[in-house]
């Protein structure tokens, strides 16, 4: 089970976390279980980061968080008989 903490949306702290999919200065992706959480701003830093412990922390001006199902993997084979 994930929480998300916001403070005065300048720190957000993730529990529940199993990846670290991609950080940039305005966009970071967590895995959660079978979802992601997209998180978006400005000058996005991760200041915590213990997947051992499935925490996650991060600093910087949070405009919005997205929660997005993970892909599934298709093969190629049912790709080419839809």
């Amino acid at each position: 089970m994930e929480q998300i903490t916001i403070e005065n949306r300048k720190k957000l702290d993730i529990t529940g976390a199993t990846k670290m999919l991609s950080s940039t200065g305005t966009q970071a992706v967590v895995e959660v279980g079978d979802c992601n959480i997209i998180i978006s701003g400005t000058n996005i830093e991760i200041t915590k980061l213990d997947l051992d412990n499935k925490q996650v922390s991060f600093s910087g001006d949070i405009n919005a968080i997205k929660y997005s199902r993970k892909a599934e993997k298709v093969g190629l084979v049912k790709r080419l008989f839809r």
